[in-house]
């Protein structure tokens, strides 16, 4: 009876410390305050930052800008190309804009203010694709014809692997104890 119990009680700290690592992050665009802006080298560009970072659904980005001088515009793949601003699927100028990262593949945007996005003031954000194990399956990653004129994203089995590999050996190696 007291074995049960304990049984339980672990299970329980097991499934809620898995669960502790699936919080979704935000992001500051950038990594600072003073990122949206006209990058004055390619090194500068936002699109580095974000090739650098992993981005999962649930995630939000935030910007930080002066909404007197400039905007946000969420945008097609073709619209960022083009640096089109006449049709935008959202379009931010609070000077604070947060988004939710909601499905992966990716996301285009660039600055609203007249001239920036042609001077480089636009940024892709890649959400991974999360790996499904439904009737076997995986879901999935966008086409590479998707990042053909955005960052190169490496595909990796990423933190979520690795917490699974990790319950494994906690949990065995707990049950090996309380079974012997």
């Amino acid at each position: 009876m007291a074995s049960t119990r304990t049984l339980v009680s672990s299970l329980v700290f097991v499934f809620l410390f898995l669960f502790s690592f699936s919080e979704a992050r935000e992001f500051l665009v950038g990594g600072k305050t003073d990122s949206w802006k006209i990058p004055s080298s390619p090194s500068e560009s936002l699109n580095e930052w974000s090739k650098a970072s992993r981005f999962n659904i649930g995630d939000t980005i935030v910007w930080k800008y002066d909404s007197k001088n400039d905007s946000v515009f969420q945008v097609t793949k073709s619209d960022y190309a083009n640096c089109n601003v006449s049709s935008p699927i959202a379009q931010y100028n609070d000077g604070n804009t947060t988004v939710k990262l909601e499905k992966p593949g990716p996301y285009y945007f660039i600055s609203g203010a007249k001239g920036h996005c042609e001077k480089g003031q636009k940024i892709i954000v890649v959400v991974i694709t999360p790996r499904t194990k439904s009737l076997g399956a995986i879901s999935p990653a966008p086409s590479p014809s998707e990042f053909s004129s955005g960052p190169a994203v490496a595909r990796t089995s990423g933190v979520s692997g690795l917490k699974c590999g990790l319950m494994m050996v906690v949990l065995g190696s707990w049950l090996g104890m309380v079974l012997v």
